[in-house]
């Protein structure tokens, strides 16, 4: 629970088991899985102090079972093995009426603006219930949301038989090269700032090639490696200002665009020369479509290649009391997905 506006601000304390409502399941946790939104929440950086509300139960990436269910629920039932969208959508406004539920004009986040997932039991809505292939190791199943990020990222456009950049290689940006690859992209390049380890993690997953913007001429060597044309899709997910537009530079005349990086400022761009006159397709990307996204996702995790990839990204797993010390490996950069264990 973050008990206190400030760094760190968190401690494990013991609170009354949840009662779901009419339309909400209470669910038993087995692992639950850090996000990069949960350090923002722990660092107590300026997106939290304007949004987050304390004291909070944060997180929202979790596997678990259904223990309970609400007198009006029937989609879902006791014992089954489920995660969760942790987008509460109101199902009334146009982009919820029109198949644009991801971008519902009043959503609420769990473990953002309401009570999350931290915990050994949870309630959610049973309409935000996704409920997983049993025979999946819990690691993985709460971990589909940001896979699901990379997912609905990686098909706004069709990568197949397609040369392909990812800007950032945290968590999602990984998963994003494990998905390129088994989608039949051609050639898949991971640039990174400085980290090492997270670049090594990316050949390990996929990439054709690293880089380090930091060591490396990253636009320099890219359009070399294309002949000077540059790459068919860029997938920028580093919310760098200086890697959104290195990822314009390298980005072939006609490319596709794909923005998940979320920037702590505006960005200048040359909207003229790299957007107009290059004929680019340019998308924004948050969260994941309800449900389409979580149904390929789903699909995907039934390619054996992409389950191995995933335990590669997933570096650590130790018990949820370590919460902390797995904050800390996440804050450090040294780590891919840090998940954690409540069995």
């Amino acid at each position: 629970m973050k008990v206190r506006p400030e760094y760190d601000g968190t401690e494990i304390v013991e609170v009354d088991i949840p009662k779901p409502g009419p339309t909400e399941v209470l669910i038993r946790n087995k692992c639950v899985s850090i996000c990069g939104t949960d350090v923002h929440i722990f660092d107590w950086d300026p997106w939290a102090q304007g949004r987050i509300k304390t004291p909070l139960i944060y997180g929202h990436e979790f596997a678990g079972e259904i223990v309970e269910v609400g007198s009006a629920v029937t989609s879902v039932k006791v014992g089954d093995q489920v995660s969760g969208e942790c987008h509460i959508v109101d199902n009334r406004c146009e982009m919820c009426q029109s198949g644009r539920a991801h971008i519902c004009d009043n959503v609420e986040i769990f473990g953002v603006d309401r009570t999350g997932i931290f915990a050994e039991y949870c309630c959610i809505p049973a309409f935000n219930v996704w409920v997983n292939d049993p025979t999946l190791p819990p690691e993985f199943c709460s971990v589909q949301d940001p896979l699901g990020n990379a997912v609905h990222t990686v098909f706004s456009t069709n990568v197949s038989g397609q040369s392909v950049a990812i800007l950032g290689a945290g968590p999602i940006g990984l998963m994003a090269t494990a998905v390129c690859k088994v989608c039949g992209a051609s050639e898949i390049y991971v640039v990174e700032g400085n980290n090492k380890y997270r670049a090594k993690l990316a050949r390990k997953v996929g990439a054709y090639k690293t880089f380090l913007a930091s060591e490396q001429d990253v636009e320099k060597e890219i359009l070399e490696r294309t002949n000077g044309a540059g790459v068919d899709v860029v997938l920028e997910m580093s919310g760098n200002a200086h890697a959104f537009n290195t990822g314009l530079r390298i980005l072939k005349k006609g490319g596709h665009f794909a923005i998940l990086g979320v920037y702590k400022e505006p960005i200048p761009i040359d909207i003229t020369d790299m957007v107009v006159f290059k004929g680019i397709t340019m998308v924004g990307i948050t969260g994941r479509h309800m449900f389409k996204t979580w149904q390929i996702t789903k699909n995907l995790l039934n390619i054996p290649s992409l389950c191995e990839d995933l335990s590669t990204i997933i570096t650590h797993n130790m018990p949820f009391e370590d919460f902390k010390k797995g904050m800390e490996i996440m804050r450090s950069g040294q780590s891919g997905k840090v998940v954690l264990s409540l069995e």
